[in-house]
């Protein structure tokens, strides 16, 4: 990685340790709180924020795991880390889901009775210090890093059950309604869920070095010929992130150069330039590849030079 990432990631491992505390002290304060009320709803809060404490600790673990430096022996260094820590916090988060609907069903079918004021007080509590933990990673690179977007997720997630336990304290206060908890509890997860889902199967296609979503293979192929003139052919091109690093490899099929490391450069600056493709691994051709494993992943070439051999190799 470049130096100039090491600033954002210093600024996600602050916010990220800032909000593990604030989690961390509002759930202690939920847990007393639902034992002084008798509040099996504040018991539960207390557990979810638990599963947030621990998301947001695994983040920042992945976080300073992913500073380390590259070795021989992991030649990209821990980036794949915050990729895992953001799968495995969604995943969670999945199954905090599904358990908070099971227990929704069964409170629906047998209410339980709840202090209503002692859970409107910790419940807001516990609404001011997700609002504060949530600002806290959203001010941070949540667009780029995708392990602070799972962080923030989990706390989000918590967010909207705390206005859920606030609006439940109040319609128990003033109607002594209790199935209002549960029913309040199913629409939160609802809309975790698909926050959820969307985050682990993008995690999970990371996992298997899919493309990039915002990367057309075939229209990068295209493009890379029209902008670059001794570029005839692009083929044999895989994409793949790791952590925030888009990875590159491809053979061009080019006119025999006069400079053949300007040619080079070109075809570099225009991926970073256009893709934000920062370490490409290119294989310059004069004549049609002869090798067989060339085809690999090549479904949609349609020329015979689809082949591999040595690399020039730049980034």
């Amino acid at each position: 990685m470049s130096g100039r990432s090491l600033l954002p990631e210093d600024r996600n491992s602050r916010r990220l340790m800032l909000a593990f505390l604030v989690t961390v002290v509002f759930m202690a304060a939920e847990v007393i709180g639902g034992i002084i009320s008798g509040s099996l709803a504040l018991l539960a809060d207390a557990g979810h924020m638990l599963t947030d404490a621990a998301a947001l600790l695994m983040a920042l673990l992945a976080v300073r795991f992913a500073r380390r430096k590259p070795s021989s022996r992991h030649t990209f260094g821990f980036l794949r880390l915050t990729t895992m820590a953001a799968f495995v916090n969604a995943a969670a988060l999945l199954l905090i889901v599904i358990l908070i609907l099971w227990e929704a069903i069964r409170r629906f079918m047998t209410p339980e009775p709840v202090l209503g004021g002692t859970m409107l007080v910790i419940a807001i509590a516990g609404l001011f210090a997700n609002l504060l933990a949530f600002w806290l990673l959203h001010q941070g690179e949540e667009k780029e890093n995708i392990n602070v977007r799972a962080a923030a997720l989990h706390v989000m997630g918590d967010l909207l059950g705390s206005v859920g336990a606030v609006a439940a304290a109040l319609i128990i206060m003033y109607t002594g309604w209790t199935p209002i908890d549960p029913i309040l509890s199913v629409l939160v997860s609802c809309l975790v869920l698909r926050n959820a889902w969307a985050l682990l199967r993008e995690s999970f296609h990371e996992l298997l070095e899919g493309t990039p979503q915002e990367i057309d293979i075939d229209k990068l192929r295209r493009d890379l010929s029209m902008a670059i003139p001794e570029v005839r052919n692009v083929h044999h091109v895989h994409v793949w992130q790791i952590g925030e690093q888009r990875v590159m490899t491809l053979h061009a099929q080019v006119v025999p150069p006069h400079d053949h490391d300007a040619l080079l450069e070109r075809i570099q600056h225009h991926l970073s330039h256009k893709y934000k493709i920062g370490h490409a691994t290119i294989q310059m051709e004069y004549g049609v590849c002869e090798t067989p494993d060339c085809t690999i992943s090549e479904v949609a070439a349609s020329s015979a030079g689809h082949h591999h051999h040595g690399h020039d190799h730049s980034h």
